[in-house]
């Protein structure tokens, strides 16, 4: 319809902006309202619905069906913790009580606070979404491994609605899809460091989540011993760190990251109190003490919390990273992580379980453009290298290493120049390293070197037709490149964000590839376990750090070697290893 022309030409163009890329996606959400990807049966509300019964109860789904034609049984809407409200509010996810009855699981549930308006959106909202082809019957259960999705959104946006994460081409393969909400922004992230907010609680949603799916989803006809856990961006992050966790132990099997990770440059702290004080100040609270804060924001509706998140940013719209995961003390409180994430890597304490990691060819190259084409904060980030650089490539801030750092990535990637327009590769790759690349290479390096299960390493390079950005010339008809959350195109079905991918597309070759090789991977621990015609007959060596080999995924499958091999090694060197074995030990 040409409304719907229009609304998508529009936010074509809104979707060159960076943190505006993550509320392009609400935006449709919110203007459509549905995802188109979910048709056919799925408004039945009579008796053939599937019916599932578990330990907590009996829920009643809907029917979709995937891009191939299979009915999945889709059950929406579930409570995997009680709503974290009033008393509740920055306190960890307590686990849902059993319900009577037949629980409504037709529709998504809202989404957790952020700057949206016109969809369902809440604080009460620790739901999760399963997906199934093949549900038990009687003593006859497919046990088919269970993926779990961690949705990207930079710890503060987006969601796992079906409207942004619909089943339809994962679902062509004999797995079992989870997908769900945690608490985001302050409501999730909050930390001050002491018992007032010891931090970490929308990591917290997330093991109850993975609690919940290990005791439930065997009615759903999954394997609870199968469990892979897929991340991606701040879900990524949240992957690796639940292979550090303690109290993630034994929940999943396997890993996926991508397009990010928790072994990092990024500082990683006891606490987050200089953005929990700009959170209070911005909606305000007064800032004078721990004890202050938690109360004032107490008081302070979800939904201004939600919509105070543009004004939270320090520079046009960065750091892309505003609330993270922290270090958390011993205030009497089950700890999600009890030291810095490389340090614990650098001793083997983490989780020996075959890993899936990688990156895309363009990762942030829309943030670079957005500074480029910005003639006014090109000229700032120029004059202020080393106040913004750290805030905008996520670095420590204001100390003597801090001013070396931004000297030597100044050096490294621009030399002598002035920045302008003329260094756009080298203002590219500076923020794909910075924002997700060297993350995922060091997480890769480190967990292969100590793991004694397998390490896959990946860069997506295939351009199809639709993308998160397009060429700014090309009136939104030409993708620069496969770009951060690209892609997730071809695992997600997210219409009426991109067009429905069917088997007479281009693209739902690259749709069969990454969904059969990220199945694979989930049932067996590799991604192609033998050489087959329809994954190009490759063979996907594991990464080790001497052949550092990698899977390129363009129109074919081909095997490389030591990806970006220069580039990284100036990170390795302005981040060496060796700072992070002089930590000191941080239990309270």
């Amino acid at each position: 319809m040409k409304v719907k022309s229009e609304i998508l030409s529009l936010l074509n163009v809104i979707g060159k902006l960076s943190f505006l890329m993550m509320i392009r996606h609400i935006v449709i959400l919110i203007f459509f309202g549905i995802c188109y990807c979910s048709q056919s049966s799925e408004d039945q509300k009579d008796a053939s619905a599937p019916i599932v019964s578990t330990p907590l109860g009996k829920y009643q789904g809907s029917i979709l069906t995937s891009s191939l034609g299979k009915t999945i049984y889709s059950f929406r809407g579930i409570r995997y913790a009680e709503p974290p409200v009033k008393d509740l509010r920055f306190k960890p996810p307590v686990p849902i009580k059993k319900h009577d009855g037949i629980y409504n699981a037709r529709e998504d549930g809202a989404v957790c606070p952020q700057p949206i308006e016109g969809t369902p959106v809440s604080e009460d909202c620790l739901f999760v979404n399963v997906y199934s082809t093949k549900l038990p019957e009687r003593s006859d259960n497919p046990k088919r491994p269970v993926i779990i999705y961690i949705h990207p959104g930079g710890f503060y946006g987006l969601t796992g609605r079906s409207s942004l994460a619909g089943p339809q081409y994962f679902l062509n393969q004999d797995i079992v899809l989870v997908t769900f909400n945690y608490r985001l922004g302050a409501l999730g992230f909050l930390s001050t460091g002491d018992k007032e907010a010891p931090g970490n609680n929308g990591l917290k949603d997330q093991v109850e989540l993975m609690k919940w799916v290990k005791k439930n989803i065997e009615a759903f006809g999954g394997d609870p011993n199968s469990i892979t856990l897929f991340g991606y961006s701040a879900g990524a992050t949240s992957v690796t760190l639940h292979l550090l966790s303690p109290m993630s132990e034994g929940l999943f099997h396997k890993g996926i990251i991508g397009s990010s990770s928790g072994l990092n440059q990024w500082p990683t702290s006891r606490n987050q109190l200089d953005v929990t004080k700009r959170q209070a100040r911005v909606v305000g609270c007064s800032d004078d003490s721990s004890s202050n804060i938690v109360q004032c924001l107490r008081g302070k509706s979800a939904e201004e919390l939600g919509n105070s998140l543009r004004k939270m940013f320090e520079f046009g719209n960065e750091p892309v990273l505003l609330w993270k995961p922290v270090i958390e003390g011993e205030f009497g409180q089950e700890r999600f992580l009890t030291d810095h994430p490389i340090k614990l890597v650098l001793e083997g304490k983490f989780q020996k379980i075959p890993i899936l990691a990688g990156i895309t060819a363009e990762e942030f190259a829309n943030r670079a453009l957005e500074i480029i084409t910005k003639p006014e904060m090109l000229s700032q980030l120029d004059k202020n290298w080393e106040k913004l650089a750290p805030i905008t490539f996520l670095y420590e801030r204001d100390t003597d290493r801090s001013k070396s750092i931004s000297r030597g990535l100044r050096s490294f990637y621009f030399g002598n120049q002035t920045l302008g327009k003329s260094v756009q590769v080298q203002m590219t790759n500076l923020y794909n390293e910075a924002q997700s690349g060297f993350a995922v290479n060091r997480a890769v390096k480190l967990l292969a070197s100590k793991n004694s299960q397998p390490v896959y390493y990946y860069r997506f390079s295939y351009k199809g037709r639709f993308s998160h950005y397009y060429l700014p010339e090309s009136n939104g008809t030409v993708p620069y490149g496969p770009v951060h959350h690209d892609d997730l195109i071809y695992m997600f079905c997210s219409d009426p964000l991109f067009p429905k991918i069917e088997k007479t597309d281009p693209e739902f070759r690259t749709v069969q590839k990454l969904t059969t090789m990220w199945a694979n991977f989930a049932r067996t621990g590799k991604p192609i376990p033998e050489t087959c015609g329809r994954l190009d007959y490759a063979e996907w060596d594991p990464y080790n750090t001497k052949t550092q080999k990698y899977m390129d995924i363009g129109d074919t499958l081909k095997m490389g070697e030591k990806l970006y091999e220069d580039r990284y090694a100036e990170w390795e060197k302005l981040f060496p290893l060796s700072q992070y074995n002089k930590i000191e030990d941080v239990s309270y």
